[in-house]
This record gives C-alpha cells, structure tokens and sequence, in this order.
C-alpha cells in the first residue's frame, strides 16, 4: 500500500489505591531522576564523550514534516530522506520518504509480512534500499527485501530464521546484523546465499549501518545513553576508528531523549546524519573531523 502526498485520570478509591498511586509516583520520579544523572554522567566523566558526537561540528537539524512512528533506518539519494518506521500499535511497518531539500512527506511504502513488521536499518546500493524486516522478537525471522528506489516495485527477498535488525549494501554483498547486532549475516549478492555468520566486532548494538568507501560504517547504542560510529575494516571486520556519541536528552516517553546514534544514521564522506527521534522527527547534520 502505497499513501501519497492531557487526558487527566482521576483516582478515587480507598487508603489502599491512594498508597499505590502514591508509590508509582515515586518509582517514576526516582527513574527519572536516575536516568538525568547517568545522561550528566556520560557528558562529565572523564574519556567519555563531550557534546553530541565526538570529533563532529553539529550544522543543523532538517524536520521532516510528515507522519512517522518509531523510528529505525535512514540512509539518503540525492533527492530523498528514506526512514522506516514501525507502528508498534497496529503492528505495521513502512519506509518513508521525504524530500532532501525541504524535509516535505513524498510517499510511503507498506512493508508488512505477516508476524514480521519491523523493518529496520537501511542501505541504498545503485538504484536498489535494501530494508529487513523482522517479528519484533530475537531468534525469530527475517525477510530482507530489495525494492526499486523508482517505481518502489520490490525486486527479490531473502528468508532468513533470524531477527535481523539492519543492513548494509555493496555491489556484491549484503551485511546484516540480528537482534542487538551481535552477530553479523553476510550475503552474496551474485549467488543470492548466505555466505557466513560472523561475531560482531564491535561491543556495540548497531542499528544502522552503511559500506563507504571499502569500510562497514555502523551506528548504535552502548547504552541507554550513550553509543558509537564505527569504521569497520572489511573483510578483516578490524575496527578502524570509533567516535564516540552522547545523548539528545534524558529518555522521554514518545521516542524523544537517547543517544544520537541509537535509530537512524546515513554517512556521505565527512557528512554524518543521525535521525534519533521518533515522529516528529528530526535529521541531524554533522561535519565529521578530518
């Protein structure tokens, strides 16, 4: 399917309801407290990470005005902003598009499958996005689909008995990685088979990754508030280089808060784009030291 173009609760009750209100209360607060000191921690405490992204200049953030749910991949043509996301609600899943310039909605694209409605990090390869789109589970299944960036029409699909959660696109090859990146799929892409499954290198939950320039470049979350851009040296899958990342903010209901790199990321030489909200969301640009 294609688509173009305070409630406030009142408690009444006895001393016994009024002392679990009372204590969820407190329990929320006392999270919320927890998780603004561990944001402050990360940004404070010496050989972490200090500001956004480490060795970057911050340019700007593009809203991208349209609906999107919960955010997962990003990767950029020279005239879109590809997204997916997923309806957790409604268990749908779409990819999104929206113009590079403007940030303006174009279109999306239903990617639903049956259990599988989780489409995740994405890849552009010539004329082809690659997305996964898995059950909202580990150890479970995985369809990644190859879909025509002009006429979206889907090209071939791989089964795989796997959750997997992002991938990456070469001419040749498709790297993927499953629940929480721990272990990494390697396709080839002239045999259409799976050639291997390898560890990943990295101790890093990867949610998006991309092949620039020989290297996987990958994005994801260490922690709740805190992640990290690695440059992976393929084949050898030798870490290159790490950038380390901090958080938006402190975790905030509605997908806001969490580190930059824990949903989307696309990388065009210095330019890195990270895309860590849910709708509504924003893109943000970085300038990567040399």
């Amino acid at each position: 399917m294609i688509v173009m173009g305070p409630q406030t609760r009142v408690f009444c009750g006895g001393k016994n309801q009024m002392i679990r209100m009372i204590r969820k209360v407190i329990r929320t607060g006392l999270t919320t407290l927890f998780l603004v000191v561990s944001c402050l921690s990360v940004a404070a405490t010496p050989g972490q990470s200090v500001g956004p992204i480490e060795h970057a200049h911050l340019l700007g953030a593009l809203r991208l005005d349209g609906e999107l749910f919960h955010v997962q991949g990003l990767a950029l043509d020279d005239r879109r902003i590809w997204v997916t996301s997923v309806d957790q609600t409604n268990h749908r899943g779409y990819i999104h598009a929206f113009d590079r310039a403007s940030g303006q909605f174009l279109l999306r694209l239903e990617l639903t499958d049956g259990d599988r409605y989780h489409p995740g990090g994405i890849s552009i390869s010539g004329h082809s996005i690659w997305v996964p789109v898995a059950e909202l589970k580990p150890s479970s299944s995985a369809v990644l689909v190859e879909i025509d960036a002009d006429s979206l029409q889907i090209r071939r699909k791989f089964h795989v008995a796997d959750h997997l959660g992002c991938v990456a696109a070469s001419e040749r090859t498709l790297v993927a990685g499953n629940w929480d990146s721990q272990l990494l799929y390697v396709f080839d892409l002239a045999s259409n088979r799976l050639v291997k499954v390898v560890p990943n290198p990295s101790q890093t939950h990867f949610q998006d990754m991309k092949f620039v320039g020989g290297q996987l470049v990958a994005g994801g979350n260490v922690s709740w508030v805190s992640g990290t851009v690695d440059w992976i040296d393929w084949p050898t899958l030798k870490i290159a280089r790490t950038l380390r990342t901090g958080a938006i903010g402190p975790i905030r209901p509605f997908g806001r808060g969490g580190p930059y790199t824990g949903e989307g990321m696309a990388i065009e030489g210095r330019e890195l784009f990270v895309l860590p909200e849910d709708g509504p969301s924003r893109m943000f640009h970085f300038r990567l030291d040399v």
